[in-house]
């Protein structure tokens, strides 16, 4: 499933937002002030549930027993919980070459990262357990999930140390990520999503195979979308350093449309085949508006 965001709303310039300080300040503040003061979250908290009665021991806490099933019997007994987890995330970043991009807005890892940041907040504000996965050819950073208050400082840290790396195939690096992802979990996965699509099949196949649920958040930059580029263009690659191409952009111009276009055609139908939330972002677009579309849908599928 897809979602659309509605530019006529209220914005938030990202390059701006990116001049507030560190990301962990930047993330608190966007959540703070907008994604608590204008959504409910449909993350739950931790909760507990009621499992079984049994005999009070001296030591036990006076305050679990029911006092209504002594009524009853003239014995004490003890209320037994057991403590609840509502919600198990792996926040999955793109560090690659190609992230590295940046035209007249910040470059896609820098909104990325602070999207993932902003999300890893949100997560822990809600007690869920939280992880974090950074990679490029590898993973080059790992944590796994936990409900420690200290854990969004720590990928709040991870991912600000974090500079784009080389190139990759993000199909061969979640080849090896999969099997490693334990129990059933929301999977957010935040990458400009360049791969060949059956490679990226085989994969997303994978995750909802085991039965985890899964977040696609394309980064996208604005030129491109639109490769609004008319005089003769040096293109260098951002993945591969040595690799660089003086030529007229109006020559490629309609080619490269055309497949960007069918690219994201295809995407966007593989996602929707397998029942993966899907949602392509420009890094133009606001971040409150980003995160406000991610709640909004995650609502109505929790409903």
């Amino acid at each position: 499933m897809s979602w659309h965001l509605d530019k006529n709303a209220p914005l938030h310039d990202p390059t701006a937002l990116a001049k507030f300080g560190r990301l962990d300040v930047v993330a608190r503040l966007i959540v703070e002030g907008y994604m608590i003061g204008q959504h409910k979250s449909p993350f739950k908290g931790s909760s507990v549930e009621f499992v079984e009665h049994r005999q009070y021991y001296p030591g036990d806490e006076i305050r679990h027993i029911d006092w209504r099933a002594y009524g009853k019997t003239g014995r004490y007994f003890v209320k037994e919980f057991e403590e609840e987890t509502n919600l198990r995330a792996y926040l999955v970043m793109d560090a690659s070459g190609s992230m590295a991009y940046q035209g007249k807005t910040l470059s896609k890892f820098h909104y990325g990262r602070l999207l993932a940041a902003a999300l890893g907040y949100l997560l822990v504000s809600q007690r869920d357990a939280v992880g974090l996965s950074i990679f490029d050819t590898e993973i080059r950073e790992r944590l796994e999930p936990a409900t420690s208050p200290r854990r969004f400082q720590q990928i709040a840290d991870a991912l600000e140390k974090t500079k784009p790396g080389q190139e990759t195939s993000l199909s061969s690096v979640f080849l090896k990520l999969v099997p490693t992802l334990k129990r059933r979990s929301l999977v957010i996965v935040v990458s400009d999503c360049f791969d060949k699509i059956e490679d990226l099949a085989v994969v997303l196949q994978q995750l909802r195979h085991a039965r985890h649920e899964v977040l696609l958040f394309q980064i996208i930059a604005p030129e491109e979308e639109d490769f609004p580029f008319t005089k003769p263009t040096q293109f260098r690659s951002l993945e591969l350093d040595s690799h660089r191409i003086l030529t007229d952009p109006h020559r490629l111009r309609q080619a490269y449309l055309e497949q960007f276009h069918k690219f994201q055609h295809d995407l966007k139908q593989l996602t929707g085949n397998l029942g993966i939330d899907y949602c392509k972002l420009s890094t133009e677009d606001p971040y409150d508006l980003a995160l406000g579309a991610f709640l909004d849908q995650r609502a109505r599928r929790t409903k």
